[in-house]
């Protein structure tokens, strides 16, 4: 399933939002110096990031059709196609490991041990992402009446899940979490081209998702033509021992 979304890299790059200037300075203020790799990368929305506070940037994702839309946003970045658990760390190990809405797709019984041993000392993880959430209530319930229809049998992750694991895996000298908040209205169009980004939406067969993306153009036109997202953005930072 993590290679879905190259079935929908160009429209992946094209409407998932990016990241804000408070994100790229905590990060840079906390990061030692050295290499900066970012583990899951798809098309390049967190590379972007550590393009920013960071000269030498690797990018390690494992589908070409990704891949290739990150190499040519971004040609002096090394992209090299592997999975977090196939790929080998520099010698002496990174100053930033960066994961960008994509710690789910890692191993979860190894992720945290790797990404530590992939980090200089005191180097520094950074695992960051977007929830969405709707700032209207009514729209919320009746954007989750569509998905329930659909049969959603993904279970929604606790808002702070990242922040637990890190936690929880015992392997990090500290962790800490930062968040921010944002409405962003989107149009009808611009909600069915996110939602078609989603990996439980590409779960689903054609048909269905003709279907869903029917119903969602119906209720959102039934909202006057535009939602409320209550975009939320996580950071999380884990520094390693010495």
């Amino acid at each position: 399933m993590a290679l879905v979304f190259g079935e929908v890299a160009a429209l992946y790059d094209d409407v998932r939002p990016g990241y804000r200037a408070e994100l790229r300075q905590a990060i840079g203020e906390r990061a030692p110096a050295g290499p900066a790799v970012d583990i899951g990368a798809g098309t390049g929305k967190g590379t972007e990031v550590l393009l920013a506070i960071r000269d030498e940037v690797t990018a390690i994702e494992p589908d070409p059709r990704m891949a290739a839309v990150l190499r040519a946003k971004f040609p002096a970045v090394d992209v090299l196609e592997s999975t977090f658990e196939e790929w080998t760390p520099p010698p002496g190990g990174a100053g930033l490991l960066a994961c960008a809405m994509a710690w789910h797709w890692m191993d979860a019984a190894t992720r945290n041990q790797r990404a530590a041993a992939a980090l200089a000392p005191e180097g520094v993880l950074a695992v960051f992402g977007h929830r969405f959430a709707y700032a209207d209530e009514a729209q919320s319930a009746a954007i989750g009446e569509v998905f329930d229809r659909a049969r959603r049998d993904v279970p929604m992750r606790p808002e702070h899940w990242i922040a637990d694991d890190v936690r929880g895996s015992g392997v990090w000298a500290s962790v800490d979490e930062l968040e921010w908040r944002e409405d962003r209205p989107l149009s009808t169009e611009g909600y069915l081209d996110l939602t078609r980004t989603f990996s439980p939406f590409r779960r689903h067969s054609p048909e269905l998702q003709r279907r869903v993306l029917d119903d969602l153009r119906a209720t959102i036109d039934g909202f006057g033509g535009t939602i409320a997202l209550d975009l939320r953005t996580s950071l999380v930072l884990a520094v390693r021992h010495r």
